[in-house]
């Protein structure tokens, strides 16, 4: 080792890393679902930051909590209306959608 030369553990380099992955790649969060009005129509949202694709981490996690809710119903979702919101990279992004539940076929 050279005189002045400061070192890195390895395990240190790789939480270092890790970190840094996870706050490019982001994550994405979503709220309940609730209801969108008296018809039956249903609304859940997500939000995701980290990149240009955020949008679409947003987008995934909505619809799989919708998903989610329709199946725990044994039905299946129609997607009705979906908004997005935010386009800058970098800045929260985030996919509004609206579903019913529907029977399966």
């Amino acid at each position: 080792m050279i005189a002045g030369e400061a070192t890195v553990s390895p395990l240190r380099a790789l939480v270092s890393v890790g970190a840094l992955c996870a706050m490019l790649v982001g994550c994405a969060s979503a709220t309940d679902v609730t209801k969108a009005d008296q018809h039956g129509t249903l609304m859940v949202s997500a939000s995701a930051t980290g990149g240009r694709l955020a949008w679409a981490r947003a987008r995934r996690t909505a619809l799989a909590k919708a998903n989610e809710h329709c199946e725990s119903l044994g039905m299946q979702t129609s997607l009705a209306a979906e908004q997005m919101q935010g386009f800058q990279a970098f800045e929260q992004q985030a996919s509004v959608i609206r579903f019913e539940c529907q029977p399966k076929l």
